[in-house]
């Protein structure tokens, strides 16, 4: 047995990526029910991580729970939560000017933070699929007086069950090329600040967890902390990609399928 699947059979705490690894769309993916049953019969915790701030835990657990996979809202952490976090630990700031939707100003309210476009300390761009020109506008106007400036999470694209749609990278390259701007910190996958959180939240050291997702430069780039990485290629990488790219993951199975297979395997 290889290294990495000796590594796999002692994994602590698995993280999940949702789009595109447990889901597209309204569609389980394949594996998906097994390797949590699998996962709970054998007491081994895990977590729904998502880069995607355009939801909260809430509607995530809700979505999961739709599709047959009932799962409570602590077992979900997405960039947002990690960006809440680091906000509180790392910066003063609580008048915040954010470019986000309805659930993560809600996620943000409930934590305290004021919500303005008058006078802010601090922007936060999330994932704004509810996003209109004078809210970019504004923005940009803000952008140039050098007020501090985070992104939850660096993804270009999100995967739909139709495709790729503009995800928070298309819209920081876009704020750059107005403005001269990028974000001073960017939280979500694969940057430390979501390891972190997850590692507090869990009580876990980060070299016996698992990151299982779809994506090279988000997902699979975490193993720069440590992490075991799984690609699963039921979503945005295809073998084409994967042979091309300078991150390469520990692992590489078709869909959680063949997760479940390599755990079900014995230790020699």
């Amino acid at each position: 047995m290889s290294l990495p699947l000796k590594r796999l059979k002692q994994t602590r705490c698995f993280l999940l990526d949702m789009d595109g690894t447990v889901y597209l769309g309204d569609k389980l993916l394949p594996g998906a029910r097994e390797l949590l049953q699998w996962l709970t019969e054998h007491q081994i915790p895990y977590l729904f991580l998502t880069n995607n701030s355009s939801k909260n835990k809430k509607e995530y657990a809700q979505k999961l729970t739709r599709l047959g996979l009932p799962t409570e809202e602590s077992q979900i952490f997405t960039s947002g939560d990690a960006t809440i976090i680091f906000l509180k630990k790392h910066t003063p700031f609580q008048r915040i000017y954010l470019v986000g939707t309805p659930a993560l100003e809600e996620d943000f309210s409930s934590h305290g933070f004021i919500l303005t476009d008058q006078d802010p300390e601090c922007v936060v761009l999330g994932f704004d699929t509810t996003i209109t020109y004078s809210k970019m506008a504004r923005l940009c106007q803000w952008l140039v007086t050098g007020i501090p400036y985070i992104a939850t999470h660096p993804d270009i694209n999100c995967p739909t069950e139709t495709g790729f749609i503009p995800d928070i990278g298309s819209m920081i390259e876009m704020f750059a090329a107005s403005t001269g701007r990028r974000p001073d910190h960017i939280i979500g996958k694969p940057n430390r600040p979501m390891v972190d959180a997850i590692a507090e939240k869990v009580s876990i050291p980060v070299n016996q967890m698992a990151m299982i997702g779809d994506r090279l430069y988000t997902d699979i780039a975490m193993g720069a902390s440590g992490l075991l990485t799984i690609l699963v290629l039921s979503g945005e990488t295809t073998p084409a990609h994967l042979s091309n790219s300078s991150i390469q993951p520990d692992l590489v199975a078709p869909n959680l399928a063949g997760v479940v297979d390599w755990l079900k395997q014995p230790l020699p």
